[in-house]
């Protein structure tokens, strides 16, 4: 897909990839074979019909195409984007065993965009579930598992309303993945489907504390989705992290993505971020802290303790990392924060190396002695993951927890309460949008068979 110059690009917060021509587009979708096992579906979370998608594209009828996507999936311009389809749809195409699969995710998002392009993007009858006048469920949360259960439930008929906390919609959409890697544009343009359907949506509303279980059932609600996402930054818990100049990867992000702090101050929230900026973690929060960071005007070193082959974020965030002047200081683990003055002034770190492998099948990773060696930094952003915000727990006291700090469900996405059900990240960890959103829609079907008593 073309890009931006990386030269460019690192001045600015548009976005990267520009997508395909119209002309690339139809041939890319002619490559299909039309499986008649077709592997791809499998491989997606959500069971797009990709063979039939790519039937219309390879005939250049896009709005056909889109409208097949639509039947499953109500946000082809975020998943197309941000899927990581190397390890899904893509990563199960036959013709990908021999050389390149199909580039199934940027087709997607060129049916999707093509559809907002030319007025056909929502189209009613695509969208048409039941009347309407169903039984009333909650869904607290708006991110992407909370999307797809809110507009799975609408389609089946039920009374959605969405509950959260900030006073923006999208969730992780909004407030953690960068402009330029999601466009706003796109997730306000998708989300706007749910209102189509019916599903209202109410800001501003933190469950456990403006809100609780008790207050639902009192309003008649039947049922409760709780899609609340991970949004409890962790930290390393070494000597220096409480010096000014640290910030998890949630905050520093939040700042940026939501509240526009890059346009300070135009936007009312600053941030404030030296010159030297070092990131510890190699998923793809690491990445667009990163990525972001370079884009503020400052040199960037990311910190990972295993290989660049093992990093858990998409290829190609790595390889657009790359393009944009970031090192990369692999096998190596932060183990203290160096300070003067109250500020951070560098980075302690260790080399580390593979040891045996885990009860997971991975290498251990252990720590070679007398190996420290110091970064320079005046920033420390840490992204090693998050957690579900225990203020969840004071709106649901009786839920069941795992040992993990994440909501206990079984394999229908039913909680320790009935009627209450959870998916996404809230669930599982820190995971991908599209396999939030695939459970966000199983538990969806999960809540219709409890309300109809199957």
């Amino acid at each position: 897909m073309p890009t931006q110059d990386p030269n460019q690009r690192i001045h600015n917060f548009a976005e990267v990839n520009l997508g395909l021509t119209a002309e690339q587009a139809q041939r890319e979708a002619g490559r299909c074979l039309q499986c008649k096992n077709p592997l791809c579906v499998q491989g997606c979370p959500v069971n797009v019909d990709i063979p039939g998608f790519l039937h219309w594209g390879a005939q250049g009828q896009w709005e056909g195409a889109l409208e097949v996507i639509l039947e499953t999936n109500l946000f082809p311009g975020i998943c197309g984007r941000v899927c990581p389809q190397e390890h899904q749809c893509e990563g199960r195409c036959i013709l990908g065993r021999k050389g390149e699969p199909i580039a199934i995710g940027s087709l997607e998002r060129f049916a999707a965009d093509s559809g907002a392009q030319d007025s056909f993007f929502l189209d009613k009858s695509t969208l048409a579930g039941e009347t309407g006048d169903g039984e009333k469920v909650a869904v607290i949360g708006s991110g992407p598992a909370s999307m797809a259960a809110a507009a799975e439930l609408a389609r089946l008929g039920y009374r959605v309303e969405m509950f959260e906390a900030l006073h923006e919609t999208g969730g992780v959409l909004s407030y953690g993945i960068p402009e330029f890697r999601l466009p706003k544009s796109i997730v306000a343009r998708e989300f706007a489907n749910l209102a189509e359907l019916g599903v209202k949506v109410h800001t501003n509303v933190l469950f456990g504390r403006t809100l609780d279980l008790e207050d639902l059932w009192a309003q008649d609600f039947k049922a409760v989705f709780v899609g609340a996402g991970a949004g409890l930054p962790r930290f390393l818990g070494i000597e220096g992290e409480n010096l000014n100049g640290v910030f998890s990867a949630n905050e520093f992000l939040t700042r940026v993505n939501l509240m526009g702090a890059h346009q300070f101050p135009e936007y009312e929230t600053p941030i404030t971020m030296g010159k030297k900026v070092v990131v510890v973690g190699g998923g793809n929060t690491a990445m667009d802290a990163a990525r972001t960071a370079r884009r503020l005007g400052a040199k960037v070193t990311v910190v990972y303790r295993r290989s660049l082959e093992e990093m858990p974020a998409r290829a190609e965030e790595v390889r657009h990392a790359q393009e944009e002047g970031i090192h990369f200081t692999i096998r190596s683990n932060p183990v203290k924060v160096l300070g003067r003055d109250g500020w951070v002034s560098g980075v302690c770190c260790q080399r580390m190396e593979l040891g045996d492998a885990g009860p997971d099948g991975r290498r251990r990773v252990t720590a070679v002695p007398d190996s420290f060696f110091d970064l320079p930094a005046d920033t420390f952003i840490v992204a090693i993951g998050q957690s579900p915000n225990p203020i969840l727990r004071q709106g649901l006291p009786e839920l069941k927890f795992t040992d993990r700090g994440v909501i206990a469900v079984d394999d229908n996405y039913a909680t320790s309460i009935p009627g209450v059900f959870a998916a996404g990240d809230i669930t599982t960890g820190g995971a991908t949008v599209i396999s939030a959103m695939g459970g966000g829609r199983g538990a969806a079907q999960s809540i219709h068979r409890y309300l109809q008593g199957k």
